[in-house]
C-alpha cells in the first residue's frame, strides 16, 4: 500500500472544506540544526507524503476547483558533494502525485500571483501557537508581514480546516498506526521478558528503543514514560532515571512512530514474579474499568459519555479500595480524561467532546494513582471505531493479570 494512492482523495476532501476564494499554505518543517534528526510537519506530511525540509504547499480554490502547487529546494551542484542531492521535482511528483512542482526561489512570485488570480479572501496557514515570550518563527513572521501588506485577507490557523479530514483515518493511515503499535508491542514484550529489580528505568527504555531501531523505526511518537513505584503516580514523569526496587510495579507509556503516525500504549506490570496483593487490587480495578469502557465504543458515543462513565467507574473502585469516603474526592486519584484522538499527532486533531464515527482512532486509558502508597496504574489501548463497534489495534499486547504474571515467572525462574 503506497501513500500516493490516497493523497488525491485527501485533496478532494480538502476541496470540499474550502470555499471559493480561499487558500491553504502549509510549511514543511525546517532542516534541523546540528545533529538533530528531521521530523516533518504533520499537516505537510498528510497532504504530500514528503519527508523533506523547507518546502511549501499552496492550495487555492476558485470556481469549485483547487489549484495545487508544491515548492521544494533547488539543487546547487557545488553543494551536492557536501550535503548530498536534494529531492528533484520528478521524485517529488512520484511520491506526492502533485504535478505542479516548482522551486522555493519561485515562491514569492507564484504566491502573489495566486493570491491575485484566485482573489483570495481567506488563507489558512499552519502557524501553530507560540507563547508570548517566544521568538517568532518563520511562519509567524510570514503571517505578520502578509497581514501588514494585505489587511483585507483573513488569516486563520489551519487546524480549523484539516480537523474534519485528519480525524478520519484511511486505510493507509490505519496500516501505519498498526505497524507502529505492533513494534511498540514487540518492544514491550522484550521489557516484560528482561526487566529485573535493580535495573534503571532508562535501561528498560533502551530495550524498547533497540527493538524499534532493529526493525527500522527511528522515531518515538512522544517522549517515553518508564515509571517505577512512586514515579508512576506522576502523570508526565519522563526522567526515567530511578533504579527499580523489588516488588513494585513499572508503568510504561510508550509509542513508536511509523511514517509520522504514533502508537500510544500503556502497560503496567510487576517487577517481581507476581503482583503484590495491594498492587493487584488496584490493577484489577483499572483493568475492569478499561474493559467496560472499550465495550461502550461505537458510532454515536461521545468522549463526554466515555469520560462520565470513567469517573463513575473509578469512583466506585476508589470506594472499594478504601481511598475515598466522598465521591468528590476521586480527582485526587484520577486526574485526567479517558483518552484522545490518535494519528499523526499522539494527541491528534479532534476534540475532547467528539462524537465517535467510523474511521476515528482513539485511546482508552483509565488510571488510579496513589502517591502515598507509591502505586500508579494506567492501562491504555488504541482503538479504531468501526461501522458497528470497535477494533482494539493493540489487542495483542498482554494486559491480563495471569498473562503478565506468566511472562514474569518464566523470566525470573
Amino acid at each position: 500500500m503506497e501513500i500516493r494512492e490516497f493523497l488525491p482523495k485527501r485533496f478532494d476532501r480538502l476541496n470540499e472544506q474550502l470555499q471559493d476564494n480561499e487558500a491553504v499554505l502549509i510549511f514543511a518543517n525546517n532542516e534541523p540544526v546540528g545533529v538533530n534528526r528531521f521530523s516533518q510537519d504533520k499537516n505537510f506530511l498528510y497532504f504530500t507524503g514528503l519527508e523533506i525540509p523547507n518546502a511549501k504547499l499552496l492550495v487555492a480554490k476558485s470556481n469549485g476547483k483547487i489549484s495545487i502547487k508544491l515548492f521544494i529546494e533547488r539543487n546547487i551542484p557545488e553543494r551536492i558533494v557536501w550535503e548530498g542531492a536534494k529531492m528533484y521535482p520528478e521524485e517529488a511528483t512520484e511520491i506526492s502525485a502533485i504535478e505542479n512542482v516548482k522551486f522555493l526561489d519561485e515562491f514569492n512570485h507564484e504566491f502573489s500571483t495566486s493570491m491575485a488570480m484566485f482573489a483570495i479572501k481567506k488563507l489558512y496557514v499552519n502557524y501553530g501557537n507560540l507563547g508570548i515570550d517566544k521568538v517568532l518563527n518563520d511562519r509567524l513572521i510570514f503571517v505578520r508581514d502578509l497581514r501588514d501588506r494585505n489587511p483585507q485577507v483573513v488569516i486563520s490557523e489551519i487546524t480549523e480546516v484539516v480537523r474534519p479530514l485528519r480525524q478520519y483515518k484511511d486505510e493507509f493511515e490505519i496500516e501505519q498506526l498498526q505497524k507502529a503499535i505492533d513494534i511498540t508491542g514487540q518492544g514491550l514484550d522484550v521489557i516484560f521478558k528482561n526487566a529485573k529489580a535493580g535495573m534503571f528505568e532508562f535501561q528498560l527504555e533502551s530495550m524498547l528503543y533497540n527493538e524499534m531501531l532493529s526493525e527500522g523505526f527511528r522515531h518515538w511518537g512522544f517522549t517515553p514514560i518508564i515509571a517505577s513505584a512512586k514515579n508512576a503516580a506522576t502523570l508526565h514523569y519522563i526522567e526515567n532515571e530511578m533504579q527499580i526496587a523489588d516488588n513494585c510495579m513499572v508503568l510504561c507509556d510508550v509509542g513508536a512512530e511509523c511514517y509520522g503516525y504514533s502508537a500510544d500504549v500503556t502497560r503496567t506490570f510487576p517487577i517481581g514474579e507476581t503482583f503484590e496483593p495491594r498492587c493487584k487490587e488496584v490493577y484489577s480495578e483499572v483493568l475492569a474499568t478499561q474493559k467496560e469502557l472499550i465495550e461502550m465504543i461505537k458510532p454515536g458515543i461521545s468522549f463526554i459519555d466515555l469520560n462520565k462513565k470513567a469517573v463513575e467507574l473509578i469512583t466506585k473502585s476508589c470506594h472499594k479500595l478504601g481511598l475515598i469516603k466522598e465521591d468528590s474526592e476521586v480527582r485526587k486519584y484520577y486526574m485526567h480524561s479517558i483518552g484522545h484522538h490518535l494519528g499523526l499527532d499522539t494527541h491528534d486533531v479532534g476534540t475532547r467532546t467528539s462524537v465517535l464515527e467510523p474511521g476515528m482512532v482513539i485511546t482508552i486509558e483509565p488510571g488510579i494513582y496513589i502517591d502515598e502508597e507509591s502505586i500508579g496504574v494506567r492501562i491504555e489501548d488504541d482503538v479504531l471505531v468501526t461501522e458497528d463497534g470497535f477494533r482494539v489495534l493493540s489487542s495483542n499486547i498482554p494486559k491480563e493479570v495471569e498473562d503478565l504474571e506468566k511472562i514474569r515467572k518464566e523470566t525470573l525462574s
